[in-house]
């Protein structure tokens, strides 16, 4: 075998004359040009984009009667919370760092403390992250016991019997006012304008309608009036004409009724019609429009109280937002329970935590302006210096009578001049113009 000699000289090179060794020497410098040649680079990855942060979904709970007689109230109060939680996620709230997503988990109690506590612990399970409700006293507070021993902070937008708070739990509160302070109010009511003798009282044998009934029978006794022995229905009454014959026999200036609308609407239509000329008082439980339409014209004149502010003196961009979202308009509790969420979801915000550990003790500080009015908190949970609001039923309609707030009573109007933001002071004039210098 032949090998390749670079310098050996082919019978095509003699053939061309060319020099062996210039031809040597371009084959080498080509060999170089090509081993020299300059190599690309490969282009650096890019630095991924950092990941965006995950949404954290926040599970608020919400139980009311949602079937059953008071099951309308239910409704409202459940719709008063989901309004609040939807205008939160429409703000694209972060907490931790995290944008979060609020859930409301809505439970049925059916105004049924044994079910009521059923749903308690099914939200407890769902490690819900705050609750707003219950409606009635009667399966709050039970509920309420759940609820503490599991850490977990709630706020009753309508419960107002005392014991609610009264059992030191340090997770309880509530945005609407007591028993004890609405109850004076409708009977001092009663006391100034009906200026009666003898009263008789009713209830439904529930926490909070004997509750109510014992806070008003407490002061009516006290301002001297004659209270006659108690007559008791259920929350489910709704054929009182054997308690109102005894009654009327009797012939009482007042009838107080401690209870809700489902049953007071029955009542007051019969005791009309058994022709009790009586007036006929009721607490927020009844007062309400559905009392219009269960009694008819007997409700022409009645009198109930609420313990918190009228509707109608919301603030506007809760009632339009109720309007704009369910298209009707809110009945009694859910610019309360509306509060209630915000209020949770605020102190959340406060601690940047939605561990209710961490944000429990920025919600006992609240200091919050919501559609119901400023909200803090007493040692016990209570609503500081809750209103109270006396109501007279015309032409189908609750009509606001007095709105009574640190001891003092106030027409509509009054309440909201109070309540309105004070106007924007008007900017400073502009400063003068230095003087030129005077010419010398």
């Amino acid at each position: 075998m032949t090998l390749f000699n670079p310098t050996a000289i082919t019978p095509l090179e003699k053939r061309m004359n060319v020099p062996v060794k210039v031809l040597s020497l371009s084959v080498a410098a080509a060999v170089l040009m090509m081993g020299c040649g300059k190599k690309e680079e490969a282009p650096a990855p890019q630095a991924a984009a950092p990941a965006a942060p995950a949404v954290v979904v926040v599970k608020i709970g919400h139980v009311g009667p949602l079937t059953g007689g008071i099951a309308h109230l239910g409704k409202d109060n459940e719709n008063g919370a989901r309004l609040a939680i939807e205008e939160a996620n429409a703000e694209g709230i972060k907490i931790g760092g995290n944008p979060i997503k609020f859930e409301l988990v809505a439970e049925d109690d059916q105004a049924d403390p044994k079910i009521g506590n059923t749903v308690a612990q099914k939200l407890v399970d769902a490690k819900v992250a705050g609750v707003v409700g219950h409606l009635n006293s009667g399966t709050t507070i039970p509920a309420s016991a759940i609820y503490n021993q599991a850490g977990l902070p709630m706020i009753s937008g309508s419960a107002t019997n005392p014991a609610l708070t009264g059992q030191g739990f340090n997770t309880v509160f509530r945005v609407v006012g007591r028993d004890d302070q609405q109850g004076p109010a409708v009977a001092n009511y009663l006391i100034a304008n009906a200026k009666p003798k003898t009263a008789a009282v009713i209830d439904d044998a529930t926490a909070y309608g004997e509750g109510l009934a014992n806070e008003v029978e407490k002061a009516l006794k006290a301002a001297g009036v004659t209270v006659l022995p108690r007559e008791k229905g259920t929350d489910k009454t709704v054929d009182w004409k054997a308690i109102l014959t005894k009654v009327k026999g009797k012939k009482p200036d007042v009838v107080f009724y401690g209870g809700m609308d489902a049953t007071g609407g029955p009542l007051l239509k019969q005791a009309r019609e058994l022709k009790l000329g009586s007036v006929f008082a009721f607490g927020d439980g009844a007062c309400t429009d559905k009392m219009g339409e269960l009694a008819g014209a007997a409700a022409e004149g009645l009198v109930c109280s609420q313990a918190g502010i009228p509707v109608q003196a919301s603030g506007k961009k809760f009632l339009d937002g109720y309007k704009a979202k369910f298209n009707i308009d809110p009945i009694l509790y859910s610019p309360f329970t509306y509060d209630a969420a915000k209020l949770l979801i605020a102190a959340m915000q406060k601690a940047d935590s939605a561990d209710p550990a961490k944000y429990l003790p920025a919600l006992a500080a609240s200091d919050y302006n919501g559609a119901s009015g400023n909200i803090q908190f007493d040692a016990v949970g209570d609503r500081k210096d809750a209103e109270m609001t006396i109501f007279t039923m015309k032409e189908g309609k609750v009509t606001p009578l007095a709105i009574i707030k640190g001891g003092k009573s106030l027409t509509l109007d009054e309440y909201a001049a109070l309540s309105a933001p004070a106007p924007a002071a008007a900017p400073a004039e502009p400063a003068a113009a230095p003087a030129a210098p005077a010419q010398k």
